[in-house]
């Protein structure tokens, strides 16, 4: 009997200790909206800085109730590494918290204002409190397992990316007023009103001070989309390539010039143009967790998607369909059933945003056009590494047809999976012929490039998979070839503008 009390007693102690730290440092960034407007003599960089890191705490509260609802559901899926468990985790926390900001909206300013507060303050505290004994044992670093045994040419290689994340921010305009920012980041209107709805939601306290919101929502599109576009681009790779392979397309994308390119020309391109990628990882994803619940995830993906763009409303059944029968056809009708089941709840709101879009599906057809011709050729023009894609494409051709070659039968990777992620993209690649191109240009292709390109790479570390100098050494030299046009002064010149606008 005294033993158990003293049990209960030392994880008393243990909950207490871990719900200060956690509730101190929760509320030190969820008051960076008060904090930031007293704050009139900051420097521009640093108000940069600071809002970047509200934003990441955000998707870090994204993270957490993507984890609840994990639990609440009792979720159990297998995942192929551990950032793809950041990943759908992330974006499912994102998602709900989409619908429920969208739900409050219908309330008076005033009491949206009021329950922004009280959300993220119940939110703070239900997150601090340990319910289960687990939590306690578990760290931030315990969700990045990946990273846990990177080497020393891997940790360089990630310092690399982070740094030019930073400094690749975009210039956005000197627009204060909502809508005049609205029309600038999606002047095609392919955004649905919902997803600006979430976005006046989230960060309504600065929304009396039209500098501050500017830079959240400018800031938004830029961490938010580019960051779940170059973790998605890292899982998927991860499904056919080494973890050093994955990390070196990564920023092999990033370096390139046409990554700010992009940005400076739409910068809404960093969410319309990337959900593609989503979709596929998505799915392979699901397909990977051995779960029919996962049917839960894909259809919010849908209904996400259809935010974006109404072309996605339509498509994403379609696509739900060819995962049925491409990626899970070993599985039982019942499961079948069961992971449609799942999915209708976000199949449902897709089509009731769809209902209510305001620009329909039926206006994204278009003429029969070649423009993706020119996205590809500028694309490979700009980053001499791409044009490892040719022999990639080559290496894939030479798979199915040579039957002979010695060393392209021993090259091994998960062809299965190659061919699902090629045949989801060229499926929605024919359709955009017919619709909006959009959903397929800039970002759209350029991570099937990136893709291609490291192909011929990972043939020669199997080949040479014994001989770790000379595998380091060819390692080192594509991170210097990408660096080497990666235009960081032009990048330097686009950042110091955008702060001096702010």
């Amino acid at each position: 009997m005294e033993k158990a009390l003293e049990k209960k007693s030392g994880i008393i102690y243990l909950k207490s200790k871990f719900f200060l730290y956690r509730i101190v440092s929760y509320f030190s960034f969820i008051l960076i909206p008060i904090w930031l407007q007293k704050s009139v003599s900051l420097s521009p960089l640093l108000e940069v800085s600071v809002m970047s890191g509200y934003l990441m705490f955000m998707m870090g509260q994204w993270f957490l109730l993507g984890k609840e609802i994990d639990h609440r559901l009792k979720i159990y899926y297998r995942v192929n590494s551990s950032i793809d468990r950041v990943i759908y985790r992330l974006l499912l926390g994102m998602i709900f918290m989409i619908i429920y900001f969208n739900i409050v909206n219908f309330l008076p300013f005033k009491w949206v204002y009021n329950v922004f507060w009280v959300t993220w303050g119940a939110l703070g505290l239900f997150y601090s409190w340990p319910t289960r004994g687990k939590i306690i044992e578990e760290s931030v670093s315990s969700n990045f397992s990946e990273f846990r045994y990177l080497d020393s040419f891997e940790k360089t290689l990630l310092a690399l990316i982070c740094a030019l994340f930073f400094i690749s921010i975009p210039q956005v305009p000197e627009l204060n007023n909502f809508e005049a920012l609205k029309l600038f980041f999606d002047p095609k209107n392919n955004i649905n009103s919902w997803y600006w709805n979430f976005l006046s939601v989230s960060y309504i306290p600065f929304w009396k001070y039209p500098s501050l919101f500017r830079m959240a929502t400018s800031l938004h599109f830029y961490v938010v989309g580019c960051g779940m576009f170059l973790l998605c681009l890292y899982g998927l790779l991860r499904f056919l390539v080494s973890r050093r392979l994955s990390l070196l397309g990564v920023f092999a994308l990033i370096s390139s010039w046409s990554f700010s390119k992009i940005l400076a020309a739409n910068i809404s391109d960093s969410i319309a143009a990337t959900f593609l990628l989503l979709w596929i990882w998505s799915t392979l994803w699901a397909a990977k967790s051995s779960t029919y619940r996962s049917g839960l995830f894909l259809g919010l993906i849908i209904y996400y998607g259809s935010l974006i763009n109404s072309f996605w409303s339509i498509v994403g059944v379609i696509n739900l369909a060819l995962f049925i029968q491409l990626y899970i056809k070993e599985k039982t009708m019942w499961f079948k059933r069961q992971v449609i089941k799942y999915a209708s709840f976000g199949i449902i709101l897709s089509v009731i945003v769809g209902l209510f879009s305001d620009s329909a599906f039926i206006e994204h057809i278009e003429i029969f056009h070649f423009e993706h011709l020119s996205y590809f050729k500028n694309i490979i023009t700009r980053k001499a590494f791409y044009s490892l894609s040719i022999f990639g494409l080559i290496i894939i051709g030479m798979k199915y047809i040579s039957q002979n070659n010695s060393v392209i039968n021993r090259f091994n990777f998960d062809i299965e999976k190659l061919e699902q992620i090629l045949i989801s993209f060229f499926f929605v690649f024919l359709l955009s012929f017919f619709c909006d191109h959009s959903i397929v240009k800039t970002f759209g292709f350029m991570w099937p490039v990136v893709l291609f390109s490291l192909l011929p790479i990972e043939l020669i570390f199997q080949s040479i998979t014994r001989l770790r100098s000379k595998r380091n050494m060819i390692y080192a030299i594509y991170i210097i070839i990408c660096l080497a046009d990666s235009h960081i002064e032009g990048r330097v010149k686009i950042l110091a503008r955008f702060l001096k606008n702010f």
